[in-house]
């Protein structure tokens, strides 16, 4: 018997779109969930795109318009896997792709599609618990932040709140289990929109007997709070000016279902309303292999990536996976353009629970710190309650709620530069290892960073050259061309955001007037790199996205 299901799996998957490796991973009972890829986007319609978005991915450099990634996925694929008797659970516009449901003999019909590209699991997921502990039955600090202010002095919001920085004109997408404003602290939170993509209505708190027996939006409005409360004398966060989006994706239960397409569909709906920033707790670890973590397998990490190369700035934690077998970040927070977030505690003491770096491909995880431990937060279910919660998902929203403060003082800047000025002014920038990143978050140092690479060499051309580089963003490669008078040298290296050599693709003596070259990255995963062309020794740096 064992022999005829593994030959008949044979048949189904061997050589196909499916490895049949990974079965286990998409079983739901008797049925099966997954990712079906397509080949090409053919007769795509527009998704609309609000102005606020347009606005954000201006400052992003030759974001062509439309983006490829606008283009809705192909309406005739999705009626074809209808007629078939398939139920559309989900889409995703920028991976190419739709969710679905299916009985193991259905694989044979998939795979005889011609615009079927690839087919992969969604995976199951089990998200650690922040731990609560009891709150103090009388807090004797008087100060106008409360019990808050260890928190917020940690990373400077004070001293950024005092320069007037509260991240006004900031839009930020929180993507949680759920949302109960009925709190003081939220009496002045400017929430935008809401939508819960769990039961697919526009309520993020509560409604249904079940979500109430399980404390559904228990942990967002705990992590919520610390980012965007408001109540003098007990509880102020960093953003409480900033306008908000809530995304409901999360089931909580003990061991779940956590479908990471509920997250992909929430990344792209507010990057449509024009966020600016994202961040999430939600991550991946048991259904994954260390190899994994390589910043371009999971789904959910390279929706990250697609998100951040239209100018988002996505913040995750890096998970609670520290003193257990695991250890490493979880997926998304293995993005290279994500700003994961560590947890120390108030003397700024790594916690036990954070998870580490490196990635699987040698990266430095997680990018940045914030408190974690014994982080104060307001009591769910009820209106004027405290507590005290410990988690790298408590320490999210302090990051995120620094780059919307760093982002209200130079709204000039993309996600991206953000995230570097975060991470280059940590307390451990000159130093960064994979327990605390860059260090903890210093957010008036941020404020004032130079975005220019540290150097004191120019960054103009003369006018007697013209340098362009295109298509930008790219993939599989990039166009470098030169042209102007005599150029007797010129030098062209790679370098990734961190400042570190990727690649010197060019160094000679060159006699021409006229130079021209493509670079595809290789090993390298997708983000953010800089051309640096070195040009009769002028040095100009640009800025490039590598969309994978």
């Amino acid at each position: 018997m064992y022999l005829s299901i593994f030959l008949t799996l044979g048949l189904l998957f061997g050589g196909q779109k499916f490895d049949s490796n990974k079965l286990d991973f998409a079983k739901r009972g008797d049925e099966y969930r997954i990712w079906v890829f397509f080949t090409d986007k053919n007769n795509s319609s527009l998704y609309p795109i609000t102005k606020r978005a347009e606005i954000r991915r201006e400052k992003v450099n030759n974001i062509e318009k439309p983006n490829w990634n606008d283009l809705n996925v192909s309406n005739a694929y999705i009626t074809h896997l209808k007629r078939l008797g398939f139920e559309i659970l989900n889409q995703s516009r920028w991976l190419n792709a739709v969710t679905i449901n299916c009985q193991i003999n259905d694989f044979e019909i998939l795979n005889s599609l011609h615009f079927i590209k690839k087919i992969e699991p969604v995976r199951l997921a089990k998200k650690k618990k922040y731990e609560e502990l009891s709150i103090a039955e009388e807090n004797n600090r008087n100060f106008f932040y409360g019990a808050s202010q260890v928190q917020m002095e940690q990373i400077n919001a004070i001293n950024a709140h005092s320069l007037g920085y509260y991240g006004q004109g900031v839009r930020i997408l929180y993507i949680d289990t759920g949302f109960d404003l009925s709190h003081e602290v939220f009496d002045s939170i400017q929430v935008i929109d809401q939508f819960d993509f769990i039961n697919n209505d526009s309520i993020t708190s509560n409604e249904t007997e079940h979500e109430f027996q399980n404390n559904q939006d228990d942990h967002g409005s705990k992590c919520l709070s610390v980012l965007s409360g408001f109540k003098e004398g007990q509880l102020i966060g960093p953003a409480f000016k900033s306008e908000y989006l809530l995304a409901k994706t999360e089931i909580v239960e003990e061991e779940i279902q956590q479908e990471e397409d509920n997250y992909i569909a929430a990344l792209e709906w507010g990057e449509s309303l024009g966020a600016d920033i994202t961040v999430a707790s939600i991550g991946y670890v048991d259904w994954y292999n260390y190899e994994d973590l390589d910043g371009d397998t999971a789904p959910i990490t390279k929706a990250v990536d697609i998100a951040s190369n239209l100018g988002v700035l996505c913040v995750n934690s890096a998970g609670n996976s520290g003193d257990d077998d695991w250890y490493y970040v979880i997926t998304p927070a293995d993005a290279d353009s994500v700003l994961s977030v560590g947890s120390v505690n108030a003397d700024g003491v790594l916690s036990y629970f954070s998870s580490h770096g490196p990635t699987y491909d040698g990266r430095i995880k997680p990018e940045i710190c914030a408190m974690g431990s014994s982080t104060y937060c307001i009591r769910p279910g009820t209106v004027s309650e405290y507590t005290y919660v410990s988690g790298t998902s408590i320490s999210a929203p302090l990051a995120a709620g620094a780059a919307a403060i760093v982002l209200s003082a130079n709204s000039q800047w993309t996600g991206m530069e953000v995230r570097e000025a975060i991470m280059k002014t940590a307390s451990m920038a000159e130093l960064p290892n994979n327990d605390y990143g860059y260090g903890i978050i210093n957010i008036i140092n941020a404020i004032n960073y130079d975005l220019q690479l540290q150097s004191n060499e120019s960054e103009i051309l003369p006018i007697d050259f013209n340098l362009s580089v295109f298509p930008n963003p790219f993939n599989p490669s990039i166009k470098i061309q030169l042209s102007g008078k005599k150029i007797d040298f010129l030098e062209i290296n790679i370098y990734n955001l961190n400042g570190v050599l990727i690649k010197n693709i060019y160094k000679k003596n060159f006699l021409e007037s006229s130079f021209s070259l493509n670079w595809t990255p290789i090993k390298n995963g997708s983000g953010i790199y800089f051309i640096r062309v070195n040009v009769n020794n002028t040095i100009i740096h640009k800025k490039v996205s590598y969309i994978k």
